[in-house]
């Protein structure tokens, strides 16, 4: 009885160790989105074509600022043309912020969000995104120092 009480208790603490890094890390899925949803890829999508480089001063988007309307279907494509691994995730900038200190604690965290994409150097990805409110929202490269490096943009939608 002992052994088994023990082993209970062994067990609660490891996943209670283990279940912070298993979590969802801050990445939304469920929820309802302030700067939307996910798009379908079968119904017609306004592109936007979407860089990603390294300068002699820094790392950028280019755009870095994008206007869409309110209840606008985006398709973000996306390409990296630089020698490093970028990532483009957008979201309302205090959840962007937040996300960067989740992977400053864990660099090697992958999404599989639909609001985000980690791209290889000369690799093209891919978002397809509906914007259904207005605001200003954030779009960076939360991979480690990155986004300080300057690799972020503004949304806006109207």
């Amino acid at each position: 009885m002992r052994m088994r009480r023990y082993l209970t208790v062994a067990v609660m603490a490891l996943m209670a160790i283990t279940n912070p890094a298993m979590a969802d890390q801050g990445h939304p899925h469920d929820e309802a989105l302030v700067y939307g949803e996910p798009g379908d890829p079968s119904k017609p999508a306004r592109i936007i074509l979407v860089a990603m480089r390294e300068t002699g001063s820094g790392i950028a988007f280019v755009p870095n600022q994008i206007k869409i309307r309110a209840g606008e279907q985006v398709k973000f494509v996306i390409r990296n043309n630089g020698e490093l691994d970028h990532e483009l995730v957008f979201a309302d900038l205090a959840s962007n912020l937040k996300h960067g200190m989740e992977m400053a604690k864990n660099p090697d965290m992958e999404h599989d969000d639909p609001n985000a994409a980690r791209i290889e150097p000369k690799k093209v990805g891919e978002i397809t995104w509906k914007f259904t409110n207005a605001g200003k929202f954030d779009f960076s490269c939360l991979l480690l120092g990155h986004r300080e490096a300057g690799m972020f943009g503004t949304i806006i939608v109207q």
